[in-house]
């Protein structure tokens, strides 16, 4: 029996380590996963609630490092994630993304010999101000087993001079979630709840320091959510961070009513809201590949973007983050002139039996 341990730590983890182990439930005989949950989101609309949505069962640990600063989360983890590794032995842990615990438990794990699986290796936002973007690079130097999930992802490693014989292109497990939990996700009442009608509302999200951590920056955010509600009903589920931040401002009043501000959302009504918008804005990451997905039109305020294959193949726009520029975007869309797009190469809702499949058969021949 090998013994794998799946470490996840924030929202984007969950869903990509979902499909994963539902895969590797497929081989009881030969495979003992198991799930460590470093705590790095604890509140329960962030983490406890897309555990019960996703149907994965309670992690086997539970490191509850919490928040703090990256220099803080990073070095609780490795010495709590070293201790778990010491007592369990596994044959190999499985990161996922670009969060502080994928770096910290990297980082301990090769340094006690053990393999590491990176799944959604390669990719590159070239921008070293974010943290993630360290995160993912140095991840990638560590791991013996790279998943890539789009194509820029495995030449930036070639470029990179990683080894080729490390590097899988599977395809994005993220869209696997998408597709196994689609009926669900089409049976949710988010709409109804909020009022809503389908393609007649634009759905927002901010989390990312540059665009919400000063005064300044909230109050443009809110006129231009403001402005954007002149045109259509704007959904904006506000982030942990976003809200501390509006809160510590003293904005929390300046919204206008045809901006419905909501706590964070759990995933099946998230991806409810996502499907049926007219028009997602987003700062994040994996909105931009759903959102490419479900054929959904999206503007992504930032710079630069680590997802290359969702503006080249698909529905998203990358604007930059000078937001006259964005709702001048926003309103051509509104206005009928879309964008046409495809689901790339391999995003076809079967990316995690990939992923087993050659865990399986290398780690079976490893101990041959």
């Amino acid at each position: 029996m090998i013994k794998i341990i799946s470490v996840v730590g924030a929202r984007p983890n969950f869903i990509k380590a979902a499909p994963v182990h539902k895969a590797f439930q497929k081989y009881p005989d030969r495979i003992n996963h198991l799930i460590c949950h470093t705590g790095q989101h604890f509140d329960n609309n962030m983490s406890k609630i897309f555990f019960k949505e996703l149907e994965l069962p309670e992690p086997d640990f539970y490191l509850g490092i919490g928040e703090g600063t990256h220099a803080e989360q990073t070095a609780r983890i490795m010495i709590k994630f070293e201790k778990t590794l010491i007592a369990e032995k596994p044959a190999l842990i499985i990161v996922y993304g670009d969060v502080n615990s994928t770096l910290a438990c990297s980082l301990v794990t090769a340094k006690l010999g053990i393999k590491i699986a990176h799944v959604e290796s390669g990719l590159r936002s070239f921008d070293m101000e974010m943290p993630e973007e360290i995160n993912r690079m140095l991840t990638d130097i560590l791991a013996n087993y790279l998943f890539i999930s789009e194509i820029s992802g495995l030449k930036n490693l070639k470029k990179e001079g990683i080894s080729e014989n490390k590097m899988f292109f599977v395809g994005n497990v993220m869209i696997d979630s998408l597709v196994h939990y689609m009926p669900k996700i089409d049976n949710s009442n988010i709409l109804n709840s909020l009022n809503l009608d389908k393609r007649n509302y634009v759905l927002v999200t901010f989390h990312r320091p540059r665009n919400v951590d000063t005064k300044e920056n909230i109050n443009n955010l809110i006129n231009f959510l403001n402005n954007l509600g002149t045109l259509r009903k704007v959904v904006f589920p506000v982030h942990p961070r976003t809200a501390k931040n509006i809160r510590e401002f003293g904005l929390a009043g300046k919204f206008s009513g045809n901006v419905i501000t909501t706590d964070p959302i759990g995933y099946m009504d998230f991806l409810a809201l996502s499907k049926n918008a007219e028009l997602v804005i987003t700062d994040s990451g994996g909105i931009q590949e759903e959102t490419t997905f479900m054929g959904v039109q999206c503007l992504t305020v930032r710079k630069n973007t680590e997802r290359p294959v969702t503006v080249s193949v698909g529905t998203n726009q990358l604007i930059g983050i000078n937001l006259p520029e964005v709702e001048k975007a926003a309103k051509i869309v509104l206005g009928g002139n879309t964008k046409k797009g495809s689901v790339p190469e391999l995003w076809d809702g079967h990316t995690s039996e990939r992923i087993v499949e050659i865990l399986i058969k290398n780690l079976r021949s490893n101990t041959n």
